[in-house]
């Protein structure tokens, strides 16, 4: 049995010094432009203090017609490199690791922000264009661009977001991606995008510049064989650091009825990984089930709700190892308490349950 508190190597950088990751959390918060906003900066520095062992962003879009929701902090260009490095710099001032994550939001794209979403084909449904094949290297050549930037800001790393349908999850749904060039047809080819990107960067940034993967190998036309692949691919060749797998619910079992019967989280543990470190998010919300995600095979836990209720997290967890997080839903000051700002909140009341209602005067 690992212990939650032991320290994590990867294969470039420093080590994490425990085994919980803050998880990108969608906030809201940032300027409308996507440079940085003190109460971005405030919410991620506060988690940094309190104890995970590395501090990611919010998902960052990499051009500004991959952003996908209002106040997404972004790193397509120059005029974001003042806000990520003063963040960068603040996060390892009190003691973690940091990353940005990379993102294009791609046919999730809202119109109202971005005009005609783009995506790997056309899609009437949701007005989506199909990128050309210029695009196509284009937008890879953001992402390994973006990543040269978080470099120079300072943060130790990266993560590329290959997950929940966004851009690079859409290039690699058989669903969704219909193209008969090169990145459509084969898994292979539909997956090319994803470690493209990760070899640019590798290639381009610091020697100890650490890359992390976000997949979720459900929903969003994703096929379970078929991520399963990718991220064997992505272990065997010991091309990132590390990949974090997005469950939903680390204990929930595959979608697929004829697949029942063991976890989702398992399909990737018992996957040989090399040097790459293998983490999971989903639910996670006590120490108990932290310990047991590590229990079940995985390196590093991701904290998602539960480092919106308590910035400090991991240090409570430390303290007591059957820490559990606050019961829902919460009140408003609570999460004003936790350093989230009027338009995390806003964007948490959205959530069914987890923002008790005010009272009426």
């Amino acid at each position: 049995m690992t212990d939650l508190f032991a320290p994590l190597t990867f294969s470039h950088g420093a080590a994490m010094k425990n085994r919980l990751m803050l998880a990108p959390l969608t906030n809201q918060q940032s300027n409308a432009d996507g440079t940085l906003s003190d109460g971005e900066f405030d919410w991620l520095t506060r988690r940094a203090s309190g104890g995970f062992g590395l501090v990611m962003t919010a998902a960052a879009h990499v051009q500004a017609v991959g952003q996908g929701f209002p106040g997404q902090i972004g790193i397509f260009g120059d005029q974001h490199l003042d806000g990520l490095t003063r963040l960068a710099a603040e996060i390892a001032k009190r003691g973690a690791l940091s990353s940005v994550q990379l993102h294009h939001a791609g046919y999730r794209s809202p119109a109202n922000l971005v005009g005609t979403p783009v995506g790997p084909s056309d899609d009437a449904a949701t007005g989506t264009r199909a990128l050309t094949l210029d695009e196509v290297e284009r937008l890879r050549d953001d992402f390994i661009a973006a990543a040269r930037r978080a470099d120079k800001a300072g943060f130790d790393g990266v993560q590329v977001h290959g997950a929940h349908g966004y851009i690079l999850a859409a290039f690699l749904s058989p669903v969704s991606n219909q193209r008969q060039d090169r990145y459509g047809g084969s898994p292979e080819n539909r997956a090319r995008l994803v470690f493209e990107i990760i070899d640019g960067i590798r290639a381009t940034c610091k020697s100890d510049f650490q890359i992390g993967l976000r997949l979720s190998p459900e929903r969003f036309g994703q096929d379970l064989d078929e991520v399963i692949a990718v991220a064997a691919k992505v272990m065997r060749e010991g091309v990132i650091d590390y990949l974090d797998m997005s469950l939903w619910d680390y204990a929930k079992e595959p979608a697929d009825e004829a697949r029942k019967g063991r976890t989702l989280m398992s399909f990737f543990t018992e996957l040989p990984r090399g040097t790459v470190r293998l983490g999971a998010a989903g639910k996670v919300m006590s120490g108990q089930a932290a310990r047991a995600v590590l229990d079940a095979g995985c390196d590093f836990v991701s904290i998602g709700r539960a480092a919106i209720l308590r910035h400090d997290f991991p240090e409570r967890v430390r303290r007591d190892a059957d820490y559990q997080s606050p019961a829902l839903p919460v009140s408003r000051q609570h999460l004003a308490d936790e350093g989230l700002h009027p338009p995390f909140i806003a964007y948490m009341a959205g959530w069914p349950g987890f923002v008790a209602e005010e009272p009426v005067a």
